[in-house]
């Protein structure tokens, strides 16, 4: 049994197709099947179903595909150790951004992150929570920036900031003269939230106590979609501080900040807490929670550090 036999096997388990792995990986077809028969051959069961299409994992191929990505793991974390005993701020880095928090955030650090650490591969994915804890789980990221608290066992959940939470009301609507919005205002309020899926979603529905009936489903991702529709006349909004900085001068006229405290979002930095790569794990904190410091502030307005 070697490393490459169950990164090949991983592979597969992952495509269903032996051919798409083969080149995911950068071999042939023949070599790859061969390796896993040798595999499967060695272990004396049989990993894959291949008279169905996709190809499936067995019921034995399904507890051998969890300890393969443990061992990879593992193997992986070599490197790590020595690279933390060096004090080595460098290598590849994968992380997932919740889609909520990428356009805004990614922006503000990513030239200063890249320039002060060049040494360190960064690889950056756009992913929903769900996805971020699941590839955090598979060894497929090294950590997330989501919105927290998650509370799973395994995963450490670093606060970077918290995000007061907006509300956009356009002209035409009963709370437009209202100086401050307090959550009661909202009580009877129809609001466009986004589409089932984003957390911002579940955020701003329960921080403001609004039930489902209150909320205008959109099947969008995009709060320029909610803010459009806003000025429409389709009703008011919420959105994240950040976001609002980036909004032109007529549209900013139309924000109106919450009565303190704000309703908040916890932003954090989540990985497994058997990560090794924790110097740039801490780099990374360092110069998010610098920029942040150093954000605009408007109508006195302050993103919270932890």
């Amino acid at each position: 049994m070697t490393l490459t036999q169950l990164s090949y096997m991983i592979a597969v388990a992952e495509a269903g197709n032996f051919t798409v792995a083969a080149e995911q990986v950068f071999v042939t077809q023949p070599t790859l099947s061969m390796q896993i028969q040798k595999l499967e051959d060695e272990l004396g069961v049989q990993i894959f179903n291949r008279t169905k299409k996709p190809i499936r994992l067995t019921k034995v191929g399904e507890q051998i595909l969890e300890q393969a990505r443990n061992i990879l793991a593992e193997a992986k974390r070599m490197d790590d150790i020595v690279a933390q005993e060096k004090g080595f701020i460098g290598g590849e880095f994968k992380l997932g951004i919740i889609p909520t928090v990428m356009p805004t955030l990614l922006p503000m650090f990513l030239n200063t992150f890249i320039n002060k650490y060049p040494k360190i591969n960064l690889k950056i994915q756009e992913l929903n929570t769900d996805s971020i804890i699941t590839q955090l789980k598979e060894g497929k990221i090294d950590a997330g920036i989501a919105a927290t608290p998650l509370k799973y066992d395994n995963i450490e959940e670093r606060p970077l900031y918290y995000e007061p939470f907006v509300g956009y009301i356009p002209e035409q609507h009963r709370l437009n003269m209202v100086e401050q919005l307090s959550q009661e205002d909202l009580q009877d309020e129809n609001i466009l939230v986004l589409e089932e899926g984003h957390c911002f979603r579940n955020q701003a529905l329960s921080f403001c106590s609004l039930k489902k009936n209150n909320a205008f489903d959109l099947k969008s991702g995009s709060f320029e979609t909610l803010i459009n529709l806003s000025n429409e006349g389709l009703g008011m909004t919420l959105v994240p501080y950040l976001n609002t900085l980036t909004l032109s001068r007529e549209n900013k006229a139309k924000l109106k900040h919450f009565q303190g405290p704000p309703p908040a979002r916890e932003i954090s930095l989540v990985f497994p807490k058997s990560q090794l790569k924790i110097q740039i794990i801490d780099a990374l904190q360092k110069t998010i929670e610098g920029i942040i410091r150093g954000a605009i502030v408007i109508e006195n307005v302050k993103i919270i550090s932890p």
